[in-house]
Order: C-alpha cells, then structure tokens, then sequence
C-alpha cells in the first residue's frame, strides 16, 4: 500500500510542477483589432502620396525636364517600356527617357493617374494609367504602368516601372 501511495504522491506532485511550469509560461499577445488596424498602412493615404509624385513626375515630363524626372528614380532603378530592352540603373533609363521626350510632339500634355495601391507602407505597387493630349486636348496617346515604389530615407523613389501604350492617335 505504501508503494501505492509513494506513486500516488510523486504524480501529484509532478502534476502540480507541470501546471506551475505552465502558469510562468510566456503567452502569445492576441492583437486587439485597434492594434491591427494600427499596423496596416492607411491605403487612401499612400495613394494619395503615390498620386502626388506621380503629378509632379507628369509635370516634369511635359517640362522635358529630364533631371527632375530621373530624380524619381532610385539609382538600381529597372525600367521596362514598351517595345524596349529593359533598361537598368538612372543612365541606362535616362537615355531611354531622352529619346521618349525628344520624340514627343511639342505643345502635348502627359498625365499619369494612380488607380489603386498596394503595399505594406515601405513598400508600394502602383497601378496607373497615362494619357498623353495635344494643344487643343485631343488624346494622342494612352496608356498603363506598375510601378514599385520603396521608402528610401523617408520618401518614396521607384525602383521599377513597367508601361505600356493601347492607343495612339485615337
């Protein structure tokens, strides 16, 4: 009988060392939904960041103003026009750039218009629509992009854009 209860003693005992164990055990923190909301980057706010680079970049390309377009750039850049090779880094996509605005007819308009975002707040995708108008506000081109976005020393650069026209002179 006294084995019995020896055994007895020692599995409570064990019992009660695996639940103190148990209650000192560190717990996984269930997020609160304020919590959640907080994390998740307010996606009407980055779209209207995106959109307000994305104007200023339209300005600076109805300008032919290759610095400041090329200032959007991160320096690993990648750019992938349309019936193009991919150009890599701001050199190879400033000459890209130069040619497209060379080409471009004088007195034309571009403008370029965030549809939706995507992204984490450091890292944003964008998708877009560009429409290219003459003098009297006639279309002459248009068109879409996706264009990634990263937080580099607090502002968004872009370190890759791919565009494509569906439409000329419509």
């Amino acid at each position: 009988m006294k084995t019995n209860q020896s055994a007895l003693m020692l599995a409570a005992f064990a019992a009660l060392i695996i639940v103190a164990a148990g209650c000192n055990a560190p717990t996984q923190k269930q997020e609160t939904a304020t919590e959640q909301a907080a994390a998740k980057p307010d996606m009407a706010a980055l779209k209207a960041e995106i959109q307000a680079i994305e104007t200023e970049w339209a300005s600076a390309t109805t300008a032919k103003d290759i610095n400041k377009v090329i200032s959007f750039y991160a320096d690993d850049a990648v750019e992938m026009n349309d019936d193009e090779p991919m150009q890599v880094g701001k050199a190879a996509i400033q000459q890209s750039l130069l040619k497209s605005m060379e080409a471009r007819k004088a007195g034309t308009t571009v403008s370029f218009e965030t549809m939706d975002v995507y992204g984490d707040g450091n890292v944003v995708t964008e998708v877009g629509k560009t429409t290219t108008t003459d003098a009297a506000g006639k279309v002459v081109s248009a068109g879409k992009y996706v264009g990634i976005f990263e937080k580099r020393d607090g502002k968004f650069i872009c370190i890759r854009d791919i565009n494509n026209e569906d439409q000329k002179g419509k």
